[in-house]
């Protein structure tokens, strides 16, 4: 036996079923939710980090469903989320440059 105790898709018991996988699961509580998603990005975005370059884009499709499942439990629309990225890609600019701050000195240092 293996325990997980983590967040899963919600068509992962009806695979372990088809599988013959012996399952429990529980559903989660407003709080527990949203830190169950909080854990998951860290997870997901672990996977992405360590994934072979052949992965990423799979990893990150699923980083992005955390992400979009983040946005829906907190009340905020994927359209309201794009204009949140918009307005500060506008006021602050992309990565297209590839930028690295190597050091800052404040007037007076």
């Amino acid at each position: 036996m293996i325990v997980h105790r983590k967040l899963i898709r919600d068509r992962i018991p009806g695979l372990l079923e088809a599988r013959g996988v012996r399952y429990e699961v529980r559903e989660l509580g407003e709080r527990e939710y949203a830190e169950a998603l909080d854990t998951k990005l860290q997870e997901e975005l672990r996977e992405y980090l360590e994934a072979a370059p052949s992965g990423r884009v799979e990893e990150l499709a699923d980083l992005m469903e955390v992400v979009y499942a983040i946005l829906e439990n907190d009340g905020v629309s994927p359209e309201a989320f794009e204009a949140v990225r918009l307005e500060k890609k506008t006021e602050r600019g992309g990565f297209e440059k590839r930028l690295l701050l190597e050091f800052t000195r404040e007037p007076g240092e």
